[in-house]
């Protein structure tokens, strides 16, 4: 039975590794080269992310810079990354990208906010339903006397014990990227 709360705390753990993921991608008013994570360039008919056809650089708080390896696909990186929903205009000298991240304004961040919030929201979602999967499972395990009604609310209390953690975790997470995004 330990191997099933392993498996139960694997997920767990997978659901706030993915959560804290889609917050590094959300930009905070400081240049972060994970925003680029998501964007990817026609790199020889092959969609290629950013991060793989050159070096991503961070020379000052607000700006980021992008040197491909080939000058040749300077355009295509640039198209790239106007397509995409960083939201900012890349400028080239023909060899290096310069992404100049402007300040966040107060209407901007409270949008930010909310979609941390939302996102804060979704992840306890799949912790709960990883915590219904795990019950169920230990219920129709009951259901075929493979364990005892006693094993059984020893495991929902232990099974509720960790999804209160995680969403503990969650929410400190949540609480910790709203607060930056705040930050002026």
């Amino acid at each position: 039975m330990k191997n099933q709360y392993q498996e139960v705390e694997s997920k767990m753990k997978k659901t706030i590794s993915v959560f804290n993921e889609d917050l590094a991608s959300i930009r905070a008013g400081r240049a972060n080269p994970a925003v680029l994570d998501k964007v990817t360039v026609d790199y020889y008919g092959v969609p290629t992310p950013i991060t793989q056809i050159g070096n991503v650089s961070v020379p000052e708080a607000r700006m980021l810079t992008i040197q491909p390896w080939d000058a040749s696909i300077v355009k295509e990186v640039e198209k790239a990354l106007l397509k995409s929903d960083i939201g900012i205009t890349p400028n080239s000298d023909g060899k290096i990208i310069r992404l100049n991240f402007p300040p966040l304004t107060e209407e901007r961040r409270k949008e930010l906010v909310k979609a941390v919030h939302k996102k804060g929201e979704d992840a306890k979602v799949a912790i709960r339903s990883i915590r219904r999967d795990a019950l169920d499972h230990y219920k129709t395990m009951k259901k075929n006397s493979e364990i005892t009604e006693d094993d059984l609310k020893d495991i929902e209390k232990d099974i509720q014990h960790l999804t209160d953690d995680y969403i503990k975790e969650i929410d400190d997470i949540t609480e910790v990227k709203q607060k930056e995004i705040m930050e002026v």
